[in-house]
């Protein structure tokens, strides 16, 4: 399974619901928060194409986008199987 990372800041709910979705599923992620450290910002917008705004999810190399996009993935039946590939 590809490791999951998640770009977060403590008040954001966006950032709460796509860390409940992962935990619904049984799945263990790494979280970087964004508002302690300030150039980590920086290396999520880096990664995620300039994007600026939490949360930011990845899993693996692939840059997944925020809540609503994983959320869109999980729906369409498409999260799982991205999970199972490494």
């Amino acid at each position: 399974m590809p490791n999951i990372e998640i770009y977060t800041s403590p008040l954001c709910g966006f950032c709460h619901a796509a860390k409940r979705l992962l935990q619904q599923k049984g799945l263990s992620y790494a979280e970087i928060d964004v508002a302690a450290d300030p150039a980590k910002r920086q290396e999520m917008m880096g990664r995620a194409g300039g994007r600026h705004t939490v949360p930011q999810i990845f899993i693996g190399d692939r840059h997944v986008g925020g809540y609503d996009d994983l959320a869109g993935l999980e729906r369409d039946g498409k999260l799982d199987p991205m999970l199972a590939a490494d």
